[in-house]
């Protein structure tokens, strides 16, 4: 056995209610005295009331987060946050405006407070992501880990079932890629596995009754340690694809995670039979690629790159730049390979897992 393991610095607070009781009290805690919480439009009202719940703490309300971070909106941020004298941040939502805290905190230092209201995860990273030029870059840096989580399960209840699917589709991701990954270790298996395991029970209470509380929970502790094993890994395949989707060809972001990847696992899996184990015992079955696909489908989340509004000839330009540049993947990754997996995800196909596999 020989691996490297390094914790990540996250307080993680998690309980009914807490977004509104414990939010002012993580903020005192960093010895905050100015906060600036953002959001995206679609979740203003939340974010307003934890902006009320902070009372003289918060130094404004920014509601302009979008998906992928645009540079152009990352930089507008920024100029508020100085304007309004903020010493920290709290990001309220989705992958959206905690991306645009991490904008932030990468380019001031300013420490964040993550309250997400979807499943993704990406509140447990030090992973920042941003567009620019019809390209996403992402990177890593300790700086914009958020100091604090606040976990809530009735923040989610009003959370759209379709939504809810995609997103902890998009948090399972996490986990897959981190069993296979160069830096992997025990303890990521165990996280990674109870993960999945974890989100992809909970996914289908939530589409059957969308007010259950112990559904909505048992899913944000899904993401919980999804977004960990992210947090603590590297990525390869599926997000390189899904960064180029969402970055060159503006493709939703969670919707295309769920899209890719049982197709980038069905690529890797003879490779990687460790990982498919644990994945096949997590979701109780013996095809791991393809029970990910059923249940996405089964949710009614959609299931091809041209139902998200992929062209065909946007295949073999996405195959190219997936292609351009080296990245840890347990399979090299070609233009041809690339293509591969990309028209399997265009056309909706279910998966399939070649039957052997071996380094060239």
């Amino acid at each position: 056995m020989n691996f490297s393991y390094e914790a990540q610095p996250t307080r993680v607070v998690f309980r009914p209610g807490a977004s509104v009781t414990a939010t002012a009290g993580e903020a005192e805690r960093l010895g905050l005295r100015r906060v600036l919480v953002l959001s995206g439009a679609r979740g203003a009202d939340t974010a307003k009331a934890v902006a009320d719940s902070l009372g003289d703490l918060c130094a404004g309300l920014h509601t302009e987060a979008r998906m992928h971070v645009p540079a152009e909106v990352a930089d507008r941020a920024v100029e508020v946050a100085r304007e309004a004298g903020a010493d920290g941040c709290v990001a309220v939502g989705g992958g959206s405006a905690i991306g645009l805290g991490k904008a932030i905190a990468l380019r001031t230092g300013l420490p964040l407070i993550a309250v997400p209201s979807t499943y993704s995860g990406s509140e447990m990273t030090p992973v920042w992501g941003l567009t620019e030029h019809g390209a996403k870059r992402t990177g890593r840096d300790p700086s914009v880990l958020p100091r604090s989580v606040v976990y809530d399960p009735e923040l989610t209840l009003s959370l759209p079932v379709p939504l809810s699917v995609t997103s902890g589709v998009n948090a399972v991701a996490h986990a897959v890629e981190a069993l296979y990954a160069p830096d992997t270790s025990p303890l990521i298996a165990l996280l990674a596995e109870e993960g999945v395991r974890a989100m992809t029970s909970a996914l289908p209470r939530i589409a059957a009754e969308p007010s259950d509380p112990q559904a909505r929970g048992r899913a944000l502790y899904g993401a919980w340690l999804c977004g960990s094993c992210l947090g603590a890994t590297t990525m390869g395949l599926h997000h390189k694809l899904c960064h180029v989707l969402g970055g060159t060809f503006g493709l939703p972001h969670a919707e295309t995670h769920t899209v890719v990847l049982p197709y980038a696992l069905a690529f890797n899996a003879p490779a990687v039979p460790g990982a498919i184990g644990a994945l096949d015992r997590a979701l109780d079955t013996d095809d791991a690629p393809h029970a990910l696909w059923t249940l996405a489908g089964d949710l009614g989340a959609p299931r091809s790159l041209a139902g998200l509004g992929l062209t065909e000839a946007d295949l073999p330009v996405a195959a190219e730049l997936v292609a351009q540049q080296a990245y840890a993947n347990p399979r090299p990754v070609t233009t041809e390979g690339a293509l591969t997996v990309l028209e399997a995800a265009y056309e909706g196909r279910a998966p399939r897992v070649a039957a052997s596999w071996s380094t060239p």
